[in-house]
């Protein structure tokens, strides 16, 4: 005896239920942040605690999952089948069964699809880690009942895999950049206004960036540098300390790119009578070498400054181990340090900076809307991208929403820029 329809129609959408909580579970456990659940579990959270026995038994999990979808999906198409039988019997012809079958299939795999595949699936994976969390207790329930039923599955498939030869090693879990990525901006988003973790938060967002850094993203630029003729007397070096409060100067012979080393300020208590006893040598790296590469070779070398040159050999600039720090930690001041960078905001949409404040800070932290690019890294580069020349002092331009002005400039750069948002 059949059963009743409303009883077909009940198992049945039991089973789809089923088929898109074991689905969904699935996907959202692969798009999982591992470190935040780590991170849970060291909180001492239930669900925590769950999820990370998932992860380090995530062989048996996910197949735990994929056994109970297929015993719903097995249990769906039976009675999908009963209750299709009749209206397609009276439709086609109780004769025509491969017709009927055919069918029952398609009608059955187009509800799955879209019930217990397609719609589950892109739900769960919109907060893994917060679908899991509230899931965690019926999993685990799910996860014993099937744990028999699993373990004689992965046998046989253990078995299967040995016969083939094939490596059957589970993977270690580690955390990758990936997940820490994630954490950071999932982290991000949520105490936006938090100023002090904010800081916290950059910090671990440069350092996710920096291995992407290259040299001339953090160097002194050239138009910066502060150097001496090795041929000049030793006064004029004494006088070039005292002006700029550094406590390193470059030396070059005949001109600024042909570096030959640098003098560190202590060296003049030894009172040197020419520059050259007092220098110190110096290293020489491309513009395109990646700054975690060169803070490496900085500490086999046990040097902290070294030059860096343009593909044609000429001087791009300097940087030291302090300009590699300060792209992971921000502005480091020392007691060398002369506060020159002009930032500040004169009202509501107009802005004064230094022609050497990066583009970044405009765009993240005034939310500037100023193009991000390759080409250059600073709003003077910005300017000398737009304009192709060396501005003249109080020329504007416009951008579609900016309009620049360039207050003060020297013969080679731009000191100050006056920043205004159309309205």
């Amino acid at each position: 005896m059949d059963p009743e329809p409303q009883t077909l129609l009940v198992v049945i959408g039991i089973t789809l239920l089923c088929s898109a909580f074991f689905s969904g579970m699935e996907i959202a456990f692969v798009s999982a942040n591992r470190l935040k659940i780590e991170l849970d579990k060291n909180r001492g959270t239930a669900s925590g605690r769950i999820l990370a026995y998932f992860v380090k038994n995530t062989a048996n999990f996910i197949s735990a999952m994929l056994l109970g979808n297929n015993v719903s999906l097995v249990v769906y198409g039976i009675y999908m089948a009963i209750l299709l039988d009749p209206p397609l019997s009276s439709l086609v012809g109780e004769g025509n069964n491969a017709v009927i079958l055919v069918l029952q299939t398609v009608i059955s795999t187009l509800i799955v699809l879209v019930t217990a595949e397609f719609l589950p699936k892109a739900v769960f994976r919109i907060n893994p880690n917060g679908i899991l969390s509230v899931g965690a207790i019926p999993l685990l329930i799910v996860y014993w009942v099937f744990y028999i039923p699993t373990l004689i599955v992965m046998g046989f498939s253990n078995l299967f895999l040995r016969i083939m030869k094939s490596d059957i090693k589970d993977s270690q879990q580690v955390f990758t950049k990936v997940d820490l990525d994630h954490y950071v901006r999932d982290l991000s988003d949520r105490i936006e206004e938090d100023a002090h973790m904010d800081n916290e938060i950059q910090i671990l967002n440069n350092a996710l960036e920096f291995p992407k850094i290259k040299a001339r993203d953090c160097m002194v630029p050239r138009t910066d540098l502060v150097a001496c003729n090795i041929e000049d007397e030793i006064t004029v070096l004494k006088q070039k300390f005292i002006d700029t409060g550094l406590s390193k100067i470059l030396i070059y012979r005949d001109s600024i790119d042909n570096i030959i080393g640098y003098v560190h300020a202590y060296e003049l208590f030894s009172k040197p009578e020419f520059i050259k006893n007092a220098m110190m040598p110096i290293g020489v790296v491309p513009e395109a070498i990646m700054a975690k590469e060169l803070l490496e070779q900085f500490s086999k070398t046990k040097r902290n400054i070294v030059v860096v040159v343009d593909e044609f050999g000429g001087t791009s600039g300097v940087i030291t181990v302090e300009d590699i720090i300060e792209e992971i930690f921000g502005e480091i001041q020392d007691e060398h340090d002369r506060a020159v960078t002009i930032d500040k905001q004169l009202d509501e949409n107009t802005f004064l900076f230094s022609g050497r404040t990066e583009i970044d800070h405009l765009v993240h932290h005034h939310e500037l809307p100023i193009q991000i690019s390759d080409q250059y890294e600073t709003l003077a580069g910005f300017i000398f991208s737009e304009l192709e020349e060396i501005p003249k002092k109080d020329q504007s331009f416009e951008t579609e929403k900016l309009i620049v002005t360039v207050l003060e400039v020297s013969d080679s750069r731009i000191e100050l820029v006056k920043l205004e948002r159309k309205t």
